[in-house]
């Protein structure tokens, strides 16, 4: 018996992770130390992040919250970062975190509305081009006004919500007809086929609205964090900072639906996967379904979410509160008049967010590390070395790559305040600092989408519960993601060059 305890421990180590994967972890863990005491802690920085991406490439082996929170404590341990520093990274990005606690469980109390809206637009929108170019500008305009965040929260609500309806009437239509006929293998092959052709369509339009978020939020003062943080360095307002961006984010913005189009029209890279009749006639039953049963009382909750809607465009696009605080206030106002007042019911709301809100605070410790190692301060010297005429474009493809290895939030800050810096001793005048201060906040939105580690956004869709439904692991969303990489960096890099 006390044999077998340590195989039970390793059996318990990670759950349900495969072996192969627990030996990798504990391979990581038992090799930095070592690493650190041969290498040094800037090469030690670097094997950090390398295996911290590695446990966001495996998500769907395991959620990267246990595999990266290990590192992290390693990492404070070993004395490559502190824990007021990971305090200090979190509190920076406080408004992030209280926009994952409070504003998505705000929007799962909108979801009936949601679900209602986008059911009947998928219902009445029978060109999946013309829906994929609507979910695309639509992500990216509500993201220039809201936050990346929110219109992926709203996105994941959507998604969850068709495959919940398609997976209870399927699963019931299946039993039918396997109860009537005899040949059992038929109905479960047909039945295969749509679910993962329901599947790739889901996943096409979520990522097409992903990166709609990055093409809307790039655009704007709230777009995203890093977006305000540039802005308060460069004393821009609201309109300045739009038109600042316009030579860059336009261009960018019609490359980006034409790539839409492009990838409907070819069905390269997972997308063009139409919604099989079957399902659409699924949609359609139970939206009739619905629509003849819906009570008075469930009729003014999509009245009171209406209205609550509207508060939250308008909140959020004033910026009359942190985002987070706009979130709280949208749970009260919906749980209240929509008669939501027991515990549990409420509890449920934040069962999305949290697992991520604990899974970014992880990220920030690797933060942590990045900034006490100083790992990006070769790249920012190199950069600001070079020719004046040549490092707006430079900043644009070192933000970029950096971003979509590291976190863009903390790519835009440590660069942003190097370039301030740099203006306030005289290297640089005022109109290069305002051109470089461009080329940061398009060179950390942009070329970002390349992975779910630049793009918050990217990693909350990776992580939910919405994912391993629809088979979208980090790899799909990477190979997803490259057109738009490609096309996003390119028409970036040229209007940063040469339009600004």
């Amino acid at each position: 018996m006390v044999n077998n305890v340590p195989q039970a421990m390793l059996l318990n180590f990670l759950g349900a992770a495969p072996l192969w994967y627990k030996k990798v972890i504990i391979a990581f863990l038992i090799l930095n130390p070592i690493c650190l005491f041969v290498f040094g802690p800037f090469v030690t920085g670097w094997i950090f992040i390398a295996e911290f991406i590695f446990t966001l490439a495996m998500a769907l082996k395991c959620y990267p919250l246990q595999p990266g929170g290990l590192l992290a404590i390693e990492a404070v341990l070993i004395g490559m970062t502190s824990t007021e520093a990971v305090f200090n990274e979190a509190i920076a990005n406080i408004e992030v975190i209280f926009l994952l606690v409070f504003m998505v469980a705000g929007i799962y109390f909108m979801k009936d509305l949601l679900l209602y809206v986008f059911t009947k637009l998928l219902i009445k929108v029978r060109s999946k081009m013309v829906l994929s170019l609507l979910f695309s500008l639509v992500a990216a305009v509500l993201s220039a006004f809201l936050d990346a965040l929110t219109v992926t929260a709203v996105l994941i609500s959507v998604g969850v919500g068709f495959y919940a309806i398609y997976h209870r009437v399927s699963c019931g239509k299946t039993a039918d007809q396997k109860h009537d006929h005899s040949d059992d293998n038929d109905v479960l092959d047909d039945h295969h086929e749509s679910l993962e052709k329901f599947r790739a369509f889901l996943r096409s339009l979520l990522m097409h609205g992903a990166v709609g978020t990055a093409l809307g939020g790039v655009c704007t003062l709230v777009g995203e964090p890093q977006n305000l943080l540039i802005a308060k360095v460069a004393d821009w307002e609201f309109i300045e900072f739009f038109m600042r961006m316009v030579p860059v984010t336009m261009p960018v913005l019609v490359a980006g639906l034409l790539t839409v189009i492009l990838l409907e029209a070819t069905g390269w890279f997972g997308y063009g996967e139409k919604l099989p009749a079957e399902i659409r006639g699924v949609l359609e039953d139970v939206a009739r379904d619905n629509d003849l049963k819906r009570t008075k009382t469930e009729q003014a909750a999509l009245i009171v979410q209406s209205l609550v809607a509207v508060f939250l465009v308008i909140a959020l696009a004033l910026h009359l509160a942190a985002v987070g605080i706009i979130g709280l206030t949208i749970i009260v106002l919906l749980t209240a008049f929509n008669g939501i007042v027991d515990e549990h019911k409420i509890g449920k709301a934040f069962e999305e967010g949290l697992p991520f809100t604990a899974l970014l605070v992880v990220f920030f410790a690797i933060v942590a590390v990045i900034h006490e190692q100083h790992l990006f301060n070769p790249v920012i010297d190199a950069v600001l070395a070079m020719d004046l005429s040549t490092q707006p474009g430079m900043f644009f493809i070192a933000n970029g790559v950096l971003s979509a290895i590291s976190d863009n939030v903390f790519v835009a800050t440590v660069y942003i305040n190097e370039v301030k810096q740099a203006l306030d001793v005289g290297t640089i005048s005022r109109e290069h600092f305002e051109l470089l201060a461009v080329a940061i906040n398009t060179g950390t939105n942009l070329p970002s989408v390349a992975t779910p580690n630049g793009q918050a956004a990217f990693l909350f869709l990776l992580t939910s519960a919405l994912a391993p439904l629809i088979n979208l692991s980090y790899g799909r969303m990477v190979i997803m993601a490259l057109p738009y990489t490609i096309v996003l960096s390119i028409v970036g890099y040229m209007g940063v060059t040469y339009l600004l």
